[in-house]
Parts: C-alpha cells; sequence; structure tokens
C-alpha cells in the first residue's frame, strides 16, 4: 500500500492512504480550494474538513502543520467515494485526495523517501519533436494509445515531474508543448531506471502500455514503460 500511495502522487491520480481501504476513484476538479474547518492527523496523513465554494468536503494530504481556519489549495484532486479509513474508524461517502499545493506541500513531502522532486513551470512548454524511427510527440502517443499498443517509441520533452526510486523505478511525467491540458493529452507518464531531474529535457525511448494496472483498481490507460532517457 505504501508504493501505492506514492504511485499515485506520482500520476496525479487516485490516491490510496496506506493502511485504509481502498475505495473507487473518479475524476474531480483538478485544484480544490477551501478553508480548513477541522483536522485530524494520523500517521503519515492530513485529514481536512473544508468549506469550499461548492459546500463543506473532506480531503486528504501528507501530514503538513494546518490549523483550523488555514486557506488551503489542493492540486491533482481526485474524488473517492465510499471510502473507509480504519485509521479513524470511519467511512467517508465522498473524500478528496490529492497533494497541498504551496509551501505547506512542499514542506509535507520533503522528508519521505520517493516523493516528487519540485515541479516545474508548465505554461509555456516547447520541445521540439524527437527525430529517428518511431518519433512520437506526447499528443501524438496519448492520443493514439491503442495503435501504439507495446510498440517502442521515440519522444522529446521536458520533465515537469519526477520521483526517484518508486517499486525499483524512477517516474516522470514529460511534456512538449502538444495536446491540451482539458484530456490530458498533453502530459505523459514514464518510467525509467534513469536518473533525471525536474525542468531537463530528456530524449525518451521506451514501450508503450495501455491499461496498466497496479492493483487495488488503479489503472492508467497510457504511458511509456521501461524507458531509456538521452539528455
Amino acid at each position: 500500500m505504501k508504493s501505492l500511495l506514492a504511485i499515485c502522487l506520482i500520476l496525479a491520480a487516485p490516491f490510496v492512504v496506506a493502511g485504509e481501504k481502498a475505495a473507487t476513484p473518479s475524476a474531480a476538479d483538478d485544484v480544490v480550494r477551501g478553508v480548513v474547518l477541522e483536522v485530524k492527523d494520523v500517521d503519515s496523513y492530513t485529514y481536512l474538513r473544508l468549506k469550499t465554494k461548492s459546500g463543506e468536503t473532506w480531503a486528504a494530504v501528507e501530514k503538513a502543520p494546518l490549523k483550523k481556519g488555514a486557506e488551503v489549495t489542493i492540486e491533482h484532486a481526485m474524488v473517492m467515494k465510499n471510502f473507509e479509513s480504519v485509521a479513524l474508524k470511519r467511512r467517508f461517502d465522498s473524500i478528496v485526495f490529492g497533494q497541498l499545493a504551496g509551501a505547506a506541500g512542499v514542506a509535507a513531502a520533503a522528508p519521505h523517501g520517493g516523493m516528487a522532486k519540485a515541479a516545474v513551470d508548465v505554461s509555456n512548454i516547447k520541445v521540439d519533436k524527437a527525430v529517428g524511427a518511431n518519433a512520437r510527440t506526447v499528443a501524438e502517443i496519448v492520443g493514439r494509445a491503442g495503435q501504439l499498443k507495446d510498440k517502442p517509441v521515440l519522444v522529446r520533452g521536458q520533465i515537469v515531474k519526477y520521483n526517484p526510486g518508486i517499486m525499483g523505478k524512477n517516474w516522470l511525467h514529460l511534456r512538449d508543448g502538444t495536446g491540451s491540458d482539458k484530456d490530458g493529452s498533453n502530459d505523459l507518464l514514464v518510467t525509467t531506471l534513469n536518473e533525471a531531474n525536474p525542468g531537463e529535457v530528456v530524449t525518451v525511448k521506451g514501450t508503450v502500455r495501455t491499461d496498466k494496472d497496479f492493483g487495488s483498481g488503479y489503472v492508467y490507460k497510457v504511458m511509456v514503460d521501461e524507458a531509456t532517457l538521452q539528455k
């Protein structure tokens, strides 16, 4: 379960808290903002009851020193229905999981191994397409995943997020300026044994995988697996 938690933080996708029971994830607004009404800390995580524009909601993030009245922003937000917290001994009809933005989020992530290195500005990324056999853009790989399944690809882009040492691999998000944020076609998940840093422009050579299943209901539609990086 610890590995699944780390993967969820990497993928900006469904999030499972270690020691809790998995639920069914569903899409939510990518960002949730609210005022903290209640704080409950358990193990390495913090549960928050928030007052948002659309009403009250519970959320869970990596443990952070938050107090009642604080204004918070939760990024990469996902909703889980019927989530049972073993530590709190209660079931949530609906709860938001994600990453705490800002200084508090960075402080919360820093002590833990396998946490993401600092993300980079994604507002103005433009990287030329790779040159060579099987060269594709990020948008082409995401949009044509079915056709490219289990096939080799070559893609060049900027690393916007990097998480080292999870399940024996390093995980990164790659963007090249193609695709759309609305449908996620601008962002490609990659696993590799090579080391890198956020902000670096790299050429990735790997194999397209679709519907990759990590267990506990976490299935990712498209990614490039077992890749090598060239800087």
